[in-house]
């Protein structure tokens, strides 16, 4: 099912102009316009699924089978030394817009690219709670 106020759901099924660097008959790869780095690129599927739990499991094993397809021709192409695979879920994650997407940044090194954080410490407090929640 296509929402008719999509943005993404309109780049993908072609109402909206892209840059597309890979079509099929699920998803459709551009160019993002607000790139993080240079090739900076997008999976979107053409149906709209608003995050990964709406995603069917077939099509999203599609989907990341896809990505590593497609950051490897990044990564051959622009000649750059790492790739970050990115899906964000809720605005609490960073998610914009609400279309399951999977950003593929290329990354040079000491590009500042922001896609990092400072690792914290799991304290046993934390992680014997999280493992009694997992146990029940």
């Amino acid at each position: 099912m296509k929402e008719n106020d999509c943005i993404f759901c309109k780049i993908a099924n072609g109402q909206i102009p892209s840059a597309a660097i890979f079509e099929d008959e699920d998803f459709k790869v551009i160019l993002d316009l607000g790139p993080a780095s240079k090739g900076h690129a997008l999976i979107i599927p053409k149906e709209h699924y608003a995050n990964i739990f709406e995603m069917p499991d077939s099509l999203l094993q599609k989907a990341y089978t896809l990505a590593k397809k497609m950051a490897a021709q990044l990564m051959d192409t622009l000649e750059c030394d790492g790739i970050n695979i990115l899906q964000n879920n809720g605005e609490a994650a960073g998610q914009t817009v609400f279309h399951f997407h999977i950003h593929l940044i290329p990354r040079r090194t000491k590009d500042h690219v922001g896609v990092t954080w400072k690792p914290g410490t799991l304290t046993e407090k934390d992680k014997e709670e999280i493992l009694s929640k997992f146990k029940a």
